[in-house]
């Protein structure tokens, strides 16, 4: 069991619908230019929310929830931050964020008037993408400043070595860093074998090989 000041920023621990809804937001994000966003926290317990809530009242630290009731809890909401060189809570590109969320249907903490929480996006259980979007490829949403967004679709994976053009090579060692992350994360779940993981350190894993495992990862992780 997680402990309740450990902060969970696994977009697989959400719902399929805000998992979806996640994925769009960053990929539309990437789009518009917006790279240097990460998640900050996904899935949240009731136990864990109590821990934050008394922060600032019977625990000492700012308040940082002034609920006991978050959609955090019921894995339908995500935060977000920004990464350098802006600052964490960046005004203008949470702005932006907020901005690109609401055509996608995705509520967004900052238009609420009683609580701004412009970190902050949840949907609903029945949330469905809207027409006209759809997602383009893998979008490797990081939960770190460290790496950018990336969307992996053919254009931004370097041409195979073989005659039959299908194993994955990376020219790009930051996409390469955030594919291998995104495989780590689903061995530690148990979602995926560890040998997958082992054939990408190898450099033999095909690009055949990677979308049967996004696949699996979708479906194991619903």
């Amino acid at each position: 069991m997680t402990s309740i000041t450990t902060t969970c920023r696994d977009i697989l621990e959400l719902l399929p619908a805000a998992q979806t809804a996640c994925r769009l937001l960053f990929q539309e994000c990437f789009k518009a230019g917006i790279k240097n966003i990460f998640i900050t926290e996904t899935y949240r317990s009731q136990e864990r929310q109590k821990y934050l809530y008394e922060q600032g009242r019977t625990r000492p630290g700012n308040i940082v929830t002034w609920t006991l009731n978050s959609n955090h809890n019921s894995r339908l909401a995500w935060d977000i931050a920004v990464g350098p060189p802006k600052s964490l809570y960046d005004v203008t590109t949470l702005n932006r964020v907020g901005a690109i969320a609401r055509k996608l249907g995705i509520t967004w903490g900052g238009v609420w008037s009683a609580q701004i929480d412009r970190p902050h996006f949840e949907v609903k259980p029945n949330w469905i993408m809207p027409k006209g979007y759809k997602i383009e490829g893998q979008v490797i949403i990081p939960t770190t400043s460290k790496y950018p967004v990336q969307l992996i679709v053919e254009s931004n994976t370097a041409k195979p070595i073989t005659k039959d053009d299908d194993v994955m090579k990376f020219t790009n060692e930051t996409l390469k860093s955030a594919v291998r992350d995104y495989l780590k994360q689903a061995v530690d779940k148990k979602l995926i074998d560890k040998s997958h993981l082992e054939k990408f350190d190898a450099g033999t894993l095909t690009d055949g090989d990677f979308k049967g495992l996004e696949i699996i990862i979708a479906q194991r992780s619903n």
